[in-house]
C-alpha cells in the first residue's frame, strides 16, 4: 500500500510539473510571435518606386538631354506631394502600362525618343510591381507563421490551465474502486482519478486479472461507474481487454445528454459527386461534433477541397484543440499551402454533452438554425471562407440546448433555393411548421422542401441535423 501511495503521489506531482512546462513553452511561442511582428508592407507602388523607374528610364534613353524636363519630375526634394508621379503610378496599376496620353504635353512635343522612353519606363515599373508582389507574398507567409506561433502559445496555455485546474480525487474513490474490481478478480496496481472544472472525471489505472481469464474494458467501465457513481466508457484507441499482464487503461465519464444525427444531400445537376463535405460524431469525451464545408464550385475538385478542410478540423478537435484555435489553424494551413486559391466555407458546431451548451463558429458559412420547443433561432456570423483572409478571428456563438432541440446546418444550395428575397425568413418559417420527427426524418423533409422549388438542383445541397436528448 505504501508503494502504491508513493506512485500515486509521483503521478500527481508529474501532472503539476507537466502543466508548468507547458506554460513555459507557451511563453516561448508567444515570444517568437512577437519577434515575427512588424509591418505588413505597402499595398501598392510607392513614390520611391516610381522615381527610381523614371530615373532608370532616363539614364537608359535620355543621356544628358534635359529638354523635356521629365527628369525633374523624379528629382524633386521639396517634400511636397508630386502629383504627376502619383498619377503615373496609379495609372500603371490600373491599366498595366503607361501610354502616350498619360505623359506630360511638353514631353510629347519635344522628346524624339518617346517610344524608347515609354518602353523602358513600363519595363521598370513592371519589375517594381513584380518585386512588390514577391515582397507581399513573403510578408503574408511571415504573418501566417506568426499566427501559428501565437495560436500554439494559446493552445499550450489552455492545456496547462486544464491540467492545473484538474482536481485529484483519487483518495476519495480508491477504496470503493479497488474493492469493486477485486471482487471480479481484477487487481488494480495504480490509480489516478482527475476531476475537471466542468465536473467531468477521468480514470487512469494499471490493472490485470488474477484468475487467468480476461475482462473487456467496457465491462470494467461498468464496474467503475458503479463504484464512482457515474457513467464511464473506455477511451478510444486504448486497450480493449484486461488480461493477466498488467496494462494501462483510461476511462472517461459520459455526459448527461446524447446526440443523434441525420443527413441528406444531393449534388448539383450534372455532377456525380457533391462539392460539400461533412462529419458528425462524438469527438473528445463528452463532446459531439457537427461540421460542414462547402467547396468553391462543384464536383470532385470542390469535394476534395472541402474534404481537406473537414479532415483537418476533425483531426485537430480530436487531438484536443479548442474550436477557435482549430478554426484559425485550419485557415492558416490553407493560406500556407500556396497554389491556386480555392476557398471553402467551414461551419462548425460543438455540443458539450455534460452541460448541453452549443458552441457554433463559421468561416463564410450560411446561417444555422436551432429548432426549440417554442421557436426557431438563427445562428449566423459574417466571416470570409477559410484560406482567404489572414489573420481571421472566428465569432463564437453559444446557446443552451434542451431535451428534444434540433440543430440544423445547411449549405448555400439549400438557402438559395428558397423563394423570395428573405430566404432565411422563408426557411425559418418552414422549420417552425415541421412536425416532430427524428434527425434523419427532419433532414430528408428539409431536402425535399428545397428541391420542390428547384426541380433539378442548381447547386450542391446538404443538410445536417443533430438532435439533443437526455439520457
Amino acid at each position: 500500500m505504501l508503494r502504491r501511495r508513493s506512485v500515486h503521489k509521483d503521478m500527481a506531482d508529474f501532472n503539476g510539473y507537466t502543466a508548468k512546462r507547458l506554460r513555459e513553452m507557451a511563453e516561448s511561442f508567444a515570444g517568437l510571435s512577437k519577434a515575427f511582428g512588424g509591418n505588413s508592407g505597402e499595398t501598392g507602388l510607392s513614390r520611391e518606386d516610381g522615381a527610381a523607374a523614371m530615373e532608370a528610364a532616363a539614364a537608359m534613353v535620355c543621356g544628358s538631354c534635359e529638354k523635356c524636363g521629365i527628369r525633374g519630375e523624379c528629382r524633386r526634394e521639396d517634400g511636397e506631394e508630386n502629383y504627376y508621379l502619383y498619377y503615373l503610378l496609379r495609372t500603371f496599376e490600373k491599366k498595366g502600362a503607361v501610354d502616350y496620353e498619360d505623359m506630360p504635353r511638353r514631353f510629347l512635343e519635344i522628346c524624339r525618343r518617346k517610344a524608347d522612353y515609354l518602353g523602358q519606363l513600363n519595363r521598370n515599373l513592371g519589375r517594381a510591381t513584380m518585386n512588390l508582389a514577391w515582397k507581399s507574398r513573403f510578408l503574408e507567409s511571415r504573418d501566417a507563421v506568426m499566427v501559428q506561433f501565437r495560436e500554439m502559445a494559446d493552445i499550450l496555455e489552455e492545456f496547462s490551465s486544464q491540467m492545473e485546474q484538474a482536481a485529484d480525487v483519487t483518495a476519495a474513490l480508491e477504496p470503493e474502486i479497488r474493492s469493486t474490481l477485486w471482487r471480479r478478480r481484477v487487481d488494480m496496481e495504480n490509480l489516478l482519478v482527475l476531476q475537471y472544472a466542468n465536473q467531468k472525471r477521468e480514470i487512469f489505472m494499471t490493472a490485470r486479472t488474477t484468475n487467468g481469464r480476461c475482462m473487456t474494458a467496457r465491462d470494467a467501465a461498468e464496474l467503475l461507474g458503479r463504484a464512482a457513481k457515474g457513467l464511464f466508457r473506455p477511451s478510444r484507441g486504448g486497450k480493449t481487454i484486461i488480461t493477466r499482464n498488467a496494462a494501462s487503461f483510461r476511462f472517461v465519464e459520459e455526459g448527461n445528454y446524447r446526440m443523434l444525427f441525420g443527413s441528406a444531400r444531393t449534388p448539383r445537376e450534372g455532377e456525380a459527386v457533391s462539392g460539400d463535405s461533412y462529419t458528425f460524431k462524438n469527438g473528445m469525451p463528452g463532446q459531439a461534433i457537427m461540421s460542414l464545408s462547402d467547396g468553391m464550385g462543384s464536383g470532385e475538385r470542390a469535394n476534395a477541397d472541402s474534404g481537406k478542410v473537414i479532415d483537418l478540423m476533425e483531426q485537430l478537435l480530436e487531438t484536443g484543440f479548442s474550436a477557435r484555435a482549430a478554426l484559425k489553424l485550419v485557415n492558416t494551413v490553407l493560406l500556407l499551402s500556396g497554389g491556386e486559391e480555392r476557398p471553402a466555407t467551414l461551419d462548425l458546431c460543438l455540443v458539450d454533452l455534460y452541460s448541453g451548451v452549443l458552441e457554433a463558429m463559421k468561416l463564410g458559412a450560411p446561417a444555422s438554425f436551432v429548432i426549440g420547443q417554442e421557436s426557431v433561432e438563427t445562428l449566423e456570423s459574417e466571416t470570409v471562407p477559410a484560406g482567404v483572409l489572414n489573420p481571421v478571428e472566428p465569432v463564437l456563438l453559444s446557446r443552451k440546448l434542451w431535451d428534444g432541440d434540433l440543430v440544423v446546418m445547411v449549405s448555400d444550395g439549400i438557402l438559395d433555393a428558397m423563394p423570395g428575397g428573405e430566404k432565411e425568413g422563408v426557411f425559418r418559417d418552414f422549420l417552425s411548421g415541421l412536425p416532430k420527427a427524428g434527425p434523419q426524418e427532419t433532414a430528408e423533409m428539409i431536402l425535399a422542401f428545397a428541391l420542390s422549388f428547384e426541380g433539378e438542383p442548381r447547386d450542391d445541397m446538404t443538410v445536417l441535423v443533430g438532435g439533443m436528448y437526455e439520457k
